[in-house]
């Protein structure tokens, strides 16, 4: 359990000077931990935000915490509730079920996507798809799933227009034009989770076809080292960098071919994330004063093209954790762990041979919380609970204001800046991450809970008897 002279250490190792000396650390985790108190304070946190919402931005897409004001994500000025969406099975899980029915009749009675706009495809997959599955896996109310699937078919125009069925970055909603074929592996390879489950659900076996049909593109291009390059062109069906990434333009690639294993019993996608796991630990992981990071690297020879590694590569620690790599996941989740005592709040983005930031503003961002849950479902050991109670009491302490939490413009001050915008990802992943862990709710059977990228619930609902 962390105590108080971890955070001194981590002090005194900054004092000597630099950009963050003799800066205070927030205060420390007891040596025992009440779990059930501490869900029940994370739930309370959640509600209140959600109040503000409701009060100041409802069926916007987000809300900015500071001013009070909101803004579009998708499309400017046709907002599709993206928060909103994103709250609902959160909402359900912590059996706020005044507030969940409210916004599944806000869905019902506003959500439209007969929009002439384009949305990005990725982007809108996983949250509104996404957020509308896991709602109906809730609830069962049609409604929902009739949403998703009108989504998920005007989605499907931008693998369609592709010679390769690699998506395009962006579609018109309503007239299915596409643009911006220069993409990259996370947006060609995160829909088959959610596009998965809608088959299921559907019995259209086209989802997870054109789903699959992508990613095994990009997976039989990989090179000798068994590393892909992280940008695809969607009309040449050819690689346009050369740099291999576990995190930026990569991430939930990776996420989604052992979610195919979990979901759906693809042995062949279990296979090939095993495959690319073992490349990036053969080939990028790399060791500099220390700790373990996965810098970019040449995906045909390993050589390492850029010292930066991002927050989002956290998720690495958890994924190898699900897939039979534990002792590598608990190395690399141990980097992320001491930047948090170090800067308590994870840089968005680190050069990884000095570990010093390489930007002072952040997201908001969840990953550290997203693999802690993956690896304390393997095991419930209580290590991965104390790291993420930590992140949780660091984002209370700084990202609280005046009408929700907020994403951060300096985190090297004290108090640290605040910025003026909630993403929308905060109310279904790292709030969730939180209250799994600490509150067990009865609505979650933990042993077979599936999430998605934005943690989406695509599996392990207990609907109440």
């Amino acid at each position: 359990m962390r105590t108080l002279s971890l955070h001194r250490r981590s002090a005194l190792a900054l004092a000597g000077g630099g950009l963050f000396a003799g800066l205070a650390p927030l205060p420390a985790l007891a040596k025992s931990e009440d779990w059930a108190a501490l869900g029940a304070d994370v739930k309370a946190e959640f509600k209140w935000a959600w109040d503000h919402y409701v009060e100041k931005a409802w069926g916007k897409d987000e809300i900015n915490p500071v001013s009070g004001t909101s803004q579009s994500f998708f499309i400017e000025g046709h907002d599709l509730g993206l928060s909103l969406v994103e709250a609902l099975d959160t909402l359900w899980i912590m059996d706020l079920d005044e507030e969940f029915q409210a916004g599944v009749d806000w869905v019902k009675a506003n959500l439209n996507f007969d929009i002439d706009g384009d949305a990005q495809v990725f982007e809108t997959n996983i949250r509104l798809v996404g957020g509308l599955l896991s709602a109906f896996l809730a609830c069962e109310d049609p409604v929902l799933l009739e949403k998703a699937q009108d989504l998920a078919d005007r989605l499907l125009k931008a693998f369609d227009a592709s010679p390769h069925g690699l998506p395009y970055r962006y579609v018109n909603l309503k007239t299915g034009a596409v643009r911006d074929p220069e993409t990259n592996l996370a947006e060609i390879g995160t829909y088959i989770t959610e596009f998965g489950v809608l088959g299921e659900l559907t019995g259209d076996e086209r989802y997870y076809a054109a789903a699959k049909k992508a990613m095994m593109h990009a997976l039989n291009m990989r090179s000798p080292i068994g590393l892909m390059a992280a940008n695809i062109h969607a009309e040449t069906g050819q690689f346009i960098s050369r740099n291999a990434s576990i995190d930026v333009y990569a991430d939930s690639f990776y996420e989604y071919l052992w979610d195919a294993w979990e979901l759906f019993g693809d042995d062949e996608l279990k296979v090939a994330a095993q495959e690319c796991l073992q490349a990036m630990i053969d080939h990028q992981g790399k060791r500099y004063e220390g700790l373990l990071w996965f810098p970019m690297v040449d995906f045909q020879t390993g050589e390492v093209t850029g010292t930066s590694q991002t927050v989002l590569g956290a998720y690495l620690a958890g994924l190898f954790g699900q897939a039979g790599f534990k002792a590598e996941g608990d190395d690399f989740l141990k980097t992320y762990e001491t930047m948090q005592e170090r800067y308590l709040i994870v840089p968005e983005s680190t050069d990884v041979t000095t570990a010093m930031p390489r930007t002072l503003r952040t997201g908001l961002r969840p990953e550290v919380a997203d693999a802690c849950l993956n690896l304390w479902q393997h095991d419930r050991n209580d290590r991965y609970r104390v790291i993420a109670a930590t992140h949780y009491r660091n984002m209370k302490s700084s990202s609280k204001a005046a009408f929700g939490y907020t994403a951060l413009r300096d985190i090297s001050t004290r108090p640290m800046t605040q910025g003026d915008n909630c993403p929308g990802y905060w109310w279904s992943e790292q709030m969730k991450y939180y209250y799994v862990m600490f509150a067990e709710p009865k609505r979650i059977d933990i042993d077979r809970l599936v999430l998605s990228t934005e943690a989406n619930v695509l599996q392990g609902f207990v609907r109440p008897s």
